[in-house]
């Protein structure tokens, strides 16, 4: 059966999935800073739980500036922080923001999730980022998975030149002002056509990061030649350099007869400079779509209530008879 992208990804990444409940959601890499990550750590304790999957929970630390000192909060953070990676075995990377780590831990086909101000960068090397929250942290740091209602798939797609000067900028304020601040709620999003493809890595990661200011869970674009000679340049993955790419690329893109559940088709020749406005009637078109406050996390997820907590996920596990395999799972820094 013909299948998007995304689809091919999560697929191969549920655990369990139940019709009406959410799916179990293998995560490959979970990356925690000291802003979302302390409660989940005493979450932990009181359960008196470990995390699950150590070497495939990557943790940042901000780069320090001689010149600006720290405030009390966050000497305080990087403390507990450094306090919590002690206690659970954890490994830091010292000295490297989220972005500039991102190769590091990311290669196509991967399920990721971080702070949900920088998951959707991610998606631009063919993985599926999502955005989590503290309550979500907990769960993936005793559980290496997520419970997650599967997101419809949204393609968008826009082909032709682009006017001379215009970039990667423009095509996001474009998009904006046709699709609304809520026109992807409950969507993943590929991103496809020529012009897409012609953008450098810099301008693909610009226009994923756009995904959640339309309302999407994130956004993803099939990785191609461009897409691994970033990581080879920039990346520190032996195993991706190791790997014969031609069978590695072989299945990662949407076959040509995959079902989309929107498609949004755009010509670049009606992309101008930026700066577009969004039309009022759009924005309050897209209020209706929400979902009942009772049903969805402020970061987006459905999950359905009583049906978000780490015990719950824990006890579900143990009875997953797939879970006892998920060694056998293809992953960067495993056990």
């Amino acid at each position: 059966m013909a299948q998007t992208l995304f689809d091919k990804i999560w697929n191969e990444h549920v655990v369990s999935s139940n019709a009406g409940f959410p799916d179990t959601l293998y995560i490959d890499a979970h990356i925690i800073n000291k802003i979302t990550s302390p409660a989940a750590f005493e979450g932990l304790r009181k359960r008196h739980v470990p995390v699950f999957r150590p070497n495939q929970t990557i943790v940042i630390t901000e780069p320090s500036f001689q010149h600006i000192p720290l405030t009390d909060l966050s000497r305080f953070q990087l403390d507990m922080l450094n306090r919590n990676c002690s206690d659970f075995g954890l490994n830091r990377i010292e000295q490297l923001r989220l972005d500039q780590v991102f190769p590091y831990v990311s290669y196509p086909g991967q399920t990721i999730v971080c702070d949900e101000k920088f998951s959707d960068i991610l998606g631009s090397l063919g993985s599926i980022a999502l955005g989590i929250s503290e309550l979500h942290v907990e769960q993936v740091l005793a559980t290496q998975c997520l419970l997650i209602h599967k997101p419809k798939r949204m393609k968008i797609e826009v082909n032709g030149k682009l006017a001379k000067g215009l970039g990667a900028k423009d095509i996001n304020h474009y998009l904006m002002s046709e699709i609304s601040a809520g026109g992807a709620n409950g969507y993943f999003i590929e991103y496809a056509g020529d012009t897409i493809l012609n953008l450098e890595m810099e301008g693909r990661m610009a226009i994923c990061k756009m995904s959640r200011e339309i309302g999407a869970f994130g956004g993803l674009i099939a990785p191609d030649e461009k897409t691994f000679a970033y990581i080879r340049k920039y990346g520190s993955l032996a195993e991706v350099e190791n790997q014969d790419e031609e069978a590695f690329q072989k299945d990662l893109y949407s076959d040509d007869s995959a079902v989309f559940d929107e498609v949004l088709e755009f010509d670049a020749e009606d992309i101008g400079p930026g700066n577009y406005g969004i039309g009022l009637s759009k924005l309050v078109q897209s209020r209706s779509n929400l979902h009942s406050a009772g049903m969805i996390t402020f970061d987006g997820s459905a999950i359905i209530a009583g049906y978000n907590d780490t015990d719950y996920l824990l006890n579900r596990l143990e009875n997953i008879e797939e879970f006892e395999n998920l060694k056998d799972y293809k992953i960067i820094n495993g056990d």
